[in-house]
Formats: structure tokens, C-alpha cells, sequence
């Protein structure tokens, strides 16, 4: 079995006024580059190869663990369309039960104009796919869109209802992979002293 790391990038202002960013390029804040540069790699996860995610705040990340990185397109966020710069909780007052019904499709949500989580694993798989054939140990500094669709086809979660596990900051999710085959080997491991 292939590692597979997984480390969503660090705070951004819009993570911290509760704002969805999907493909919007929002950079880590002052006080997100001022976190990450807290954070320390687990012993297991140095000396590996090293992704990340197109967008700045996935780059920035990677640069201040990792120093150097590889980036893959497909480890970019989710695509939230024209709902990008809102909140979940304005949307699901201004939506309504159309809201509602489109979370409660799961895999299958879709934001207006976006992609919906079921496109994101297809996009993410091939090059989870290429990881195993490689036989790669590898760390991707990507975002919680990307890991959700990962950690979902982990545990044959269909994303409807409460989740398996509750996605932790400053954490890595360590999966093992192989052809056709993710499975959990660690969520939830904390890159802080004081991560939950």
C-alpha cells in the first residue's frame, strides 16, 4: 500500500468570516501564514513527495511546511460557482428548502454553476490512481472539498447525514491506497501541539 497525506491549506480571511472560496484564489491571512508557520510535519510524513493544490493559499502552505512542491491541478478545491463569497448559513436562509433538498443529495449537491462532490472525486481518483501505480509515498497540501470526497470514498460514505469524522485544522488524513482501493490508515493527525 501507497501513503497518501492529505493537509487542508492554512486560515484565510475568508475562512474566518465563514465564506466560501471554492475556486476563488484567496490567499492565507497574516494571521494564517503566522499559524502554518507553527505547524510541524510528522516524522512519517518528511522526505516525501510533495503536491499542492493550483491555488495560493494551498502553494503557500505547502511552501512554509515543505519548502518545495509539485503542483497538480487536480487537488483544486471544489467549485462553488457563483454561491463563491457567500456563507452557508445566508445561502440556506435565502435558498430555503431548495437548499435542503440540494444538501441532502450528497454526493450529488450541486452549487449554482459549481461542481458537485461526485465530480470532484472523479477529477481527484485518476491522479489518486497514478500515486498507487507509482508506488509514490506522497503528501498533497489541497483543501476540505477534496479531502470530504477522499474521506468519503474511504469509508463508503454517500455525504448524506453526519460525516464518519469530524475534519480537524492543522491536521493531515492519512490514507492507504492502492488500484482502486483508499482506505483510512489516520485521520486527524495534529501538525499542533494544541490541535484537538
Amino acid at each position: 500500500m501507497t501513503l497518501l497525506a492529505l493537509i487542508r491549506h492554512g486560515p484565510t480571511a475568508w475562512n474566518a468570516q465563514k465564506r466560501i472560496q471554492g475556486h476563488t484564489d484567496e490567499p492565507l491571512s497574516a494571521q494564517g501564514r503566522a499559524d502554518v508557520a507553527t505547524w510541524r510535519v510528522p516524522p512519517e510524513l518528511t522526505g516525501l513527495r510533495v503536491c499542492a493544490s493550483p491555488l495560493s493559499r494551498a502553494q503557500d502552505t505547502a511552501a512554509l511546511l515543505f519548502g518545495a512542491s509539485e503542483t497538480e491541478p487536480r487537488l483544486i478545491e471544489m467549485s462553488w460557482g457563483a454561491w463563491e463569497g457567500r456563507s452557508l448559513a445566508a445561502l440556506r436562509t435565502t435558498l430555503g428548502a431548495a437548499m435542503s433538498d440540494n444538501e441532502a443529495r450528497g454526493f450529488d449537491f450541486r452549487p449554482d454553476g459549481g461542481e458537485s462532490p461526485r465530480e470532484v472525486l472523479a477529477r481527484v481518483r485518476p491522479w489518486i490512481e497514478e500515486v498507487a501505480m507509482r508506488d509514490d509515498d506522497t503528501v498533497a497540501v489541497t483543501h476540505r472539498g477534496v479531502i470530504r470526497v477522499v474521506m468519503a470514498a474511504a469509508y463508503d460514505w454517500n455525504m448524506i447525514g453526519k460525516p464518519p469524522v469530524k475534519l480537524h485544522p492543522a491536521s493531515a488524513h492519512l490514507f492507504d491506497i492502492a488500484a482502486g482501493t483508499i482506505r483510512v490508515r489516520h485521520m486527524n493527525v495534529a501538525l499542533t501541539n494544541d490541535a484537538p
